[in-house]
This record gives structure tokens, sequence and C-alpha cells, in this order.
């Protein structure tokens, strides 16, 4: 291939798509300056209400063909653009500077737009990540209309035909407007492994690399653009040779997929007997009948950040209710695990107040944010208890950092089925409370931990994370981020032992264990249940059916006593690689 045609980043969701670029440039219009005769002003401001009354129409109209098509729940982050919008105070600035300072519109509402977005950047409130996005998508659109261009829009719907998203960033915020029935790949220069995007995009099955640095320089609208996914490789305007040796490596990796499907209705069990349960992650509604249909034995984690990501108002307890039951109720008898807010970060919910925070992955998130607004937790508490009424739900608090949080959770779930119970609302009496290890805190606290807790479940993803100091949304460090480092290796045995010596049930959560070998590690270290992306469950049954579990141990015993990443791997595949052929698993 052409070095200049060629861009490399991170395969973070397996697959080949070809398909003309679409650029998603959240970057204002180049937006000339124009000054108006005092004659003109009253026409200029005529021109900023039309042109805010359409934006507000538009986005209605969009958030109504959302809800259409994807439920109440995915069209709700249309409600915090239109309050953005429509922000008087905002709009009174900005005809204040036609008024006065004889602008033209989109040269006074640029000036306004930019000196807000300064602003939110400059508080240092990383928090405002998400909100930023929204901001400068409805200020673009506004400048759009302003200077007569057309829109552009990636919603459902949308879209005549199958494209590629190219992006700086593909945020929480975008991935919920996206097109997905012609999305077929997604390109950005931001991002890894275990961003939002790239766990969404591996729950849907859709190709795309990030950490594409050029990407938005070097590949223009409209072009052809081929990815692949595991490869981690972009190619602009492939040529025809290089189609078709791409399309022979689609069809052998389609026939691997159709032998993956030979197991579908086949138990999940070692040749030497060792019954392995496969759940599935959910992220968003549309994922649950993709996981039905690859036999996820349940959901072992199910995020509940969508309700509130880049919406204009936290979800009510029946909004709660609802899905709480209609996920319980599509993988009956099987159990569902709930994962409790995970805010924090740039899962903040537009109507929610939060201090700035120069850090906020080491701030105030996750279970803190919980247990410091009870008004935020409760309902969710409530709405669990209800949901749980006759059906198989538990939950689980995320970064846990000390025993108190779990024993104060407990007291609030205790407090909240009473409450329930008095008022004489159909609920259940309890709720299994379990522990998500996800902190180096909680491995050396994992024996405390199960006293008080009703089973663990490890994110690997922010285990990782934190052990080695290396952010996980970081591109750069992507090279650094391996769940094979010896210091997570160790503390999965840790944390294993605690378990079992604690007599409670134990599963893996993170995207770690949709890697082969890590599978592998993990199920040599004795854990018995899986929870991964939905396209993921069919090839880790193929690989369960493959090897012993003997074979297992033994590769992970070696594992915990070598001193590096690449030792790491090195025996595990050497341990399989009698039963798998792993290059065949890695086309």
């Amino acid at each position: 291939m052409t070095a200049s045609r060629t861009l490399t980043g991170i395969g973070v969701s397996p697959g080949v798509a070809i398909a003309p670029a679409r650029i998603v440039d959240a970057r204002f219009p180049d937006v000339p300056d124009r000054s108006i005769g005092a004659s003109e002003v009253e026409g200029e401001l005529a021109r900023l209400r039309a042109a805010i009354d359409a934006v507000v129409l538009h986005l209605e109209q969009l958030r109504e063909r959302v809800r259409e098509r994807a439920g109440p729940v995915e069209s709700g982050i249309f409600d915090a653009q239109i309050l953005m919008a429509k922000d008087p105070d905002f709009l009174a600035s900005v005809e204040y500077l036609i008024t006065h300072n004889n602008l033209s519109a989109e040269t006074a509402f640029e000036f306004k737009a930019l000196e807000m977005r300064v602003a939110w950047s400059g508080a240092g409130n990383l928090r405002l990540r998400e909100r930023l996005a929204d901001l400068a998508a409805v200020q673009t659109r506004v400048l759009r209309h302003l200077m007569g261009w057309s829109e552009d829009d990636l919603v459902m719907g949308t879209i005549a035909g199958p494209v590629i998203v190219v992006a700086q960033e593909i945020s929480p915020g975008l991935t919920v407007q996206l097109d997905r029935e012609h999305l077929v790949g997604m390109i950005s220069v931001e991002g890894t492994r275990t961003s939002h995007a790239a766990i969404l995009a591996h729950s849907l099955g859709i190709p795309a690399v990030m950490g594409v640095e050029g990407a938005l320089d070097r590949i223009t609208q409209g072009a052809t653009v081929m990815l692949d996914g595991r490869a981690g490789t972009v190619v602009i305007d492939p040529s025809q040779d290089e189609v078709l040796r791409t399309r022979h490596l689609v069809t052998r990796r389609q026939k691997l997929e159709l032998t993956f499907e030979g197991v579908l209705d086949q138990p999940s069990v070692t040749p030497d007997g060792c019954t392995i349960t496969l759940q599935g992650n959910v992220d968003l509604p549309e994922e649950i009948d993709l996981a039905v249909r690859h036999g996820a034995e349940g959901v072992g984690l199910l995020r509940t950040e969508f309700l509130v990501t880049g919406k204009a108002q936290l979800p009510t307890e029946e909004e709660q209710v609802a899905y709480f039951r209609r996920i319980a109720s599509a993988f009956a008898p099987h159990a569902v695990t709930i994962r409790t807010f995970d805010l924090g970060g740039d899962k903040f919910p537009a109507a929610f107040e939060a201090p700035a925070e120069a850090n906020p992955a080491l701030g105030w998130r996750s279970v803190r944010v919980c247990l410091d607004q009870e008004e935020v937790f409760r309902p969710q508490l409530r709405a669990i208890l209800r949901a749980a009424r006759g059906r198989n739900l538990r939950f689980m608090i995320p970064l846990v950092t000390s025993v108190d949080e779990v024993v104060q959770t407990r007291r609030l779930l205790q407090e909240e089925a009473r409450s329930l119970a008095e008022a004489g609302v159909p609920a259940a009496e309890s709720v299994p409370l379990g522990v998500m290890i996800e902190t180096p805190a909680a491995v050396l606290l994992a024996d405390h931990l199960a006293r008080v807790s009703d089973f663990f479940s490890v994110g690997t993803n922010d285990l990782t994370q934190y052990t080695l100091a290396v952010d996980r949304g970081n591109a750069r460090l992507a090279p650094r981020f391996t769940p094979h480092d010896p210091a997570v290796v160790r503390q999965l045995a840790t944390i294993e032992s605690a378990a079992r010596a604690g007599n409670i049930p134990l599963s893996v959560c993170g995207e770690m264990a949709s890697d082969p070998l890590t599978a592998i590690l993990l199920l040599g270290l004795g854990y018995r249940v899986l929870s991964v992306a939905p396209p993921t469950i069919l090839m880790l049954k193929w690989i369960i059916r493959a090897v012993p579990i003997a074979v297992c141990r033994s590769a992970a015993l070696a594992a915990l006593e070598v001193p590096g990443a690449a030792a790491v791997e090195q025996v595990l595949a050497e341990a399989v690689s009698p039963h798998l052929d792993l290059a065949q698993l890695r086309l």
C-alpha cells in the first residue's frame, strides 16, 4: 500500500469497511467580519431570530425522528441542545453587539460563541467536555443557517447510503445521534480501545479505528475509505488490488464467523467438563436483541450512563423502572446486573451541577457522586427494587475504594425498600448488591469487601488504568495500556482468591475478557463468568469448547511467574497453541 494513502491507528472494533467518508467537523465555519449600517440593525436582529427559530425547529424534528426509531431516552440528548440554542442570556449578548457595535448577525454570533467556549474551556472543568461538544454542534448549526449553508446531519434516517464517519472525537453525544442503519465504520483522531465510542462500536459490531493522527487533514469529504478495525489501518482511495486483497481477508473472516456460529446452540463447556457462563455487556437499548441473538446468558454489565449523558435532565424513577423491566424480561430467567450511575468526567447530565476539577478520573465520580447526591441515587435504587419484583436483577456500584461505601449503599437500599413497602408500592424486599473491583484499593481490601458484598465483578479497563497510571483515553499511551502486565495479572489472582474465600460469585465485565489470550488467562485464574460485548460471545464459546481448563490453569500459573507483559503473552500463547490457531483468531 502506498504510504501517503495509508494511516494507522488503534484497531478498537474488528471488521472491514469500505465506503465514502462522512466528515464530522465541529469547527466553526470561517465567518467573515462584516459591519452593518444603522438602517440594517433591525434586519440583522430578524435574521438572528429566524435562524434560532429554524435551528430549534430542526432540532425538534430530529428529536422526534430519533424518538420514533430509537425511543425517548436516546432522543433526550436534543433537549439539552434545544435549551442551549434558546439561551436568553446568550442571545441577548449577541443582539447587544448587533445593536450597539453594528456587527452582522453571523459576526456577532461567532464572537459571543467563541467567547463562551473559551470561558467554559478555561474553567478547567473537564466534565464539560460532553456539553462543549453539544454547544459547538448547536452554535455551528446557527452559523451555517446564518451563512446560508444547508444542514448536514448524521442522525437516524437522514443518510441515503453507507458511510464511514471521520471525526476528531466520537463523543457519547455523537454516538446517540448517528444513523446506525447506514453507519459502516468509524475513524477518529482521538480515542482508544477502552473509550466510550470504542466500547459502543465493539458492542454494535461496527468496525472502528481510533487514535488516527491526521485523519481530518488527510481524508476529504466523500473520499472512498477502507478501514480494518482489527489491524488499525485506514487506506484512502484504495486501489482495485487493495480492495480485492481486503475482500479476500473479509471472506476468510466470514468463514471463521460461520465456524463460531456453529457453537451457538452448544453448551459453554471445556473439553474436560468445566462450565463457563458467558454474559453480555449492554450500553444501549438496541444491544439487547444483539446480545440475545448471540446467546448471552444474562447481562453482566448494564451501563446506565446513556440515561443521563448529554441530557437536559435526570431520568425519572418511572423511566428507569421501565428500562430495567424491559432488560430483565428480555433475558429471563438469567440475571441482569445493573451498574449504578457511573457519573463523572464527561458523563454529567446538562442539568447536574458539579464543581470544576482538574482531573475528573481521580475526582468526584461514580459511587462518590451517588452517595453525596442521594436525591440522584435514591430514585435509582427505588427503580431497581421496583423492577426486581419477580425478576432476576442485581446491581453493583463502581469505583469502590472503601468498605464504608458498600455499607452506606446497603443502608440506602434498605431504607428505600422499607419506604416502598410502607407506601404499598410493589417492589422486591432486597436486591443482591455487588462491588466492581476496578481500583488497586479495592483489590487490597477484597477480603473485607467480600464480607459486605453479595458478589464481585472486575472492571478491567479502569483496574488497568489505575494500576499502571496510564490514561485509558490517551491514544499516545495506548501501547502502554496492557492488561497482560504482571501487576494486573497478579491483582486478578488476588481478587479470585478473595471471592473464593468469601464464597461469593465472581465475574469479569471489562473488555479484557474479549481477547482470546486474556480469556484463557482469566479461566486459568479461576474466573467462571465472563461478560463481554455481544459480538464476542460466540468466539469465546468456541475457544472454551476447544481448550481444556487444565491447560488454562497451567498457562495462568506460568503467567504469574514472569516479569513482563510480553512474557505473559508468550507463555499464554505457547500453552494454547496446540489447541487454538491464534493467527486465525486474529485475522
